[in-house]
């Protein structure tokens, strides 16, 4: 008995050898994890196989394919976001005057965007550009005497930045009318109406974009992708690297390990949970509050034929930024139809795929106080979320009807897009402040970062992974070699554009060359008339589209 005791014993041992060495096996290596397969992670792995093409990366992705939530092109508004025409990004100052300084910020960003897809075009890793990118004018639509007088002033004042020289400016029906038939047609012709238009407006399928940019990275052996994987856990290791468990949901939820370097964390939604759960104490001042977006599709060729432009108008009174309403062309996967909304939705889940757990799962004894000021001092917010939920189907028509007059319902089905979650930040002063852009949260190592928020989001996607790389790289971003590559990438990279003339236009051009389209150097426009009486209350938001 003995014997045998002592031979099932070795045998038990052996055995747990054996797992032990089969599990150590299993670790992968690697120097960069991208968690998300969206285009965050996807512009990043970018930017980092031309700066560092010796770098291993991993990026592993929940659902079966890349693009498949927050970067969809069903899922988010596909707006070119360069603040041409989202009014919110131009707040009324308290002596009235209109200030355009988060409009350039934003105008700025999505510069850089625009050149960093056009270097990928040239690199032939981005193809046809047609398939992701194309021009469709950016129009701002309203009407009522303060409207008209806000949008006035916000033309004048527009025109002193060189990145929107261009734009027209027309009170006059007719012209809108040519500009914009569905808006106008079925309209009272004495309503007082104003309209701006920018002609090089885009629209942009950022699923196409991720799914390109991933396409070309798997051609590189150094790059790995592993769909149906899901994040487990984080473990930080005493080298300052991360050790990340993974289940492979299509066989069995079996788990592994990956050691990574560095961790990217581009998870949309899911974003904030995974950063609560490496532990870093940076996580502990966030939480946040899920939001959920439908729009009207028309898909019939009478509609979309007769309407080629982005219409953003003006927030209801009372009503938070982040409700302005658009009437959108879009040109889905080679197919063009029109949008219309944003209609807020409320759901725990912070993903379209997400569980109805999520809310709660990221609420903790650190952010559920936040969480409470924040809902406190933003009643506005709340009234209007519980109004958006309880809209029927004849109160959502009814306000597509203010913008196309003459819309049949038959014409229009309602849509679900994406969830977006929109960030707490703990805050000395107020407890909590509701931060409604994107924002980088790092170690201070610099070994694990994540993006939070939601918008303007995917529009900026290669400034934001700029940024990022500036804080987690910096030694890296600071060598000559790195320099040199960036401003290859990125013509700008270091300057700005705004209130120079030349460099803007140049710019422009080029990507417009590039990248497919269209273009002509400003002429001189006539200015629009004075404001006269009051104009609406402004707020600045960094967030135009609770669905982009």
């Amino acid at each position: 008995m003995k014997n045998l005791s002592a031979i099932l014993f070795a045998a038990a041992m052996g055995t747990g050898l054996l797992s032990g060495m089969a599990n150590a096996a299993q670790e992968e290596q690697t120097d960069v994890l991208l968690i998300g397969g969206g285009v965050m992670s996807a512009t990043l792995g970018t930017y980092l196989h031309e700066l560092e093409p010796d770098w291993s990366m991993t990026m592993v992705e929940r659902l079966d394919g890349v693009a498949e939530e927050s970067s969809n092109g069903w899922n988010n508004a596909g707006t070119g976001h360069s603040a041409l025409m989202e009014l919110n990004y131009t707040p009324q100052n308290s002596d009235g005057s209109i200030s355009i300084e988060k409009a350039v910020e934003i105008n700025e960003a999505f510069q850089i965007s625009r050149q960093f897809w056009a270097h990928q075009v040239n690199l032939g890793v981005l193809t046809n550009p047609k398939t992701f990118i194309n021009t469709v004018p950016h129009m701002s639509f309203v009407w009522g005497d303060q409207n008209v007088n806000f949008l006035r002033a916000r033309y004048a004042a527009l025109q002193k930045s060189s990145l929107f020289r261009g734009m027209l400016y027309s009170e006059d029906h007719e012209q809108i009318k040519q500009w914009a038939p569905l808006v106008m047609e079925g309209r009272d012709p004495n309503q007082k109406v104003a309209a701006t238009r920018t002609e090089i407006g885009t629209d942009v399928n950022y699923g196409e974009i991720t799914r390109q940019l991933v396409s070309s990275l798997k051609k590189n052996d150094k790059f790995t992708l592993q769909l149906s994987t899901e994040v487990r856990g984080f473990k930080r290791n005493d080298d300052k690297s991360w050790t990340v468990t993974v289940a492979d949901l299509k066989n069995n939820e079996q788990e592994r390990t990956i050691k990574a370097k560095f961790v990217f964390i581009g998870a949309g939604g899911a974003a904030l949970k995974l950063l609560q759960e490496t532990g870093i104490p940076e996580a502990d001042n966030y939480g946040g509050f899920p939001v959920g977006g439908q729009f009207l599709v028309s898909e019939n060729p009478d509609v979309v034929n007769r309407h080629l432009a982005k219409v953003y108008g003006q927030a209801s009174v009372g009503a938070p930024p982040m409700s302005v309403p658009h009437i959108d062309t879009r040109m889905l996967d080679g197919k063009r139809v029109v949008l219309f909304g944003p209609f807020a939705t409320f759901s725990t889940k912070f993903l379209k795929n997400g569980s109805l757990w999520d809310l709660l799962s990221a609420t903790t004894t650190s952010n559920v106080m936040p969480m409470m000021n924040v809902g406190m001092d933003n009643f506005d917010l709340v009234k209007y979320l519980i109004s958006q939920v309880m809209l029927s189907d004849d109160d959502r028509f009814d306000a597509l009807k203010e913008y196309y007059p003459q819309a049949k319902k038959e014409d229009w089905r309602l849509w679900q897009a994406g969830q977006r979650v929109q960030i707490i930040k703990r805050d000395e002063e107020k407890g909590g402040v509701l931060r409604l852009g994107t924002e980088v949260v790092s170690d201070k190592d610099g070994t694990v970062a994540a993006l939070l928020g939601a918008s303007p989001g995917a529009s900026t996607a290669a400034p934001i992974m700029l940024h990022l790389m500036e804080k987690v790289f910096k030694d890296k971003v600071a060598t000559p070699e790195w320099q040199a590559k960036l401003k290859t990438i990125i013509p700008s990279y270091g300057t700005k554009l705004n209130g120079n003339v030349e460099a803007t236009e140049r710019e422009l051009e080029n990507t417009s060359r590039v990248l497919g389209l269209k273009y002509q150097a400003p002429k001189a426009v006539s200015p629009a008339p004075k404001p006269e009486g009051k104009m609406p209350d402004q707020e600045v938001n960094a967030v135009s589209d609770i669905a982009l």
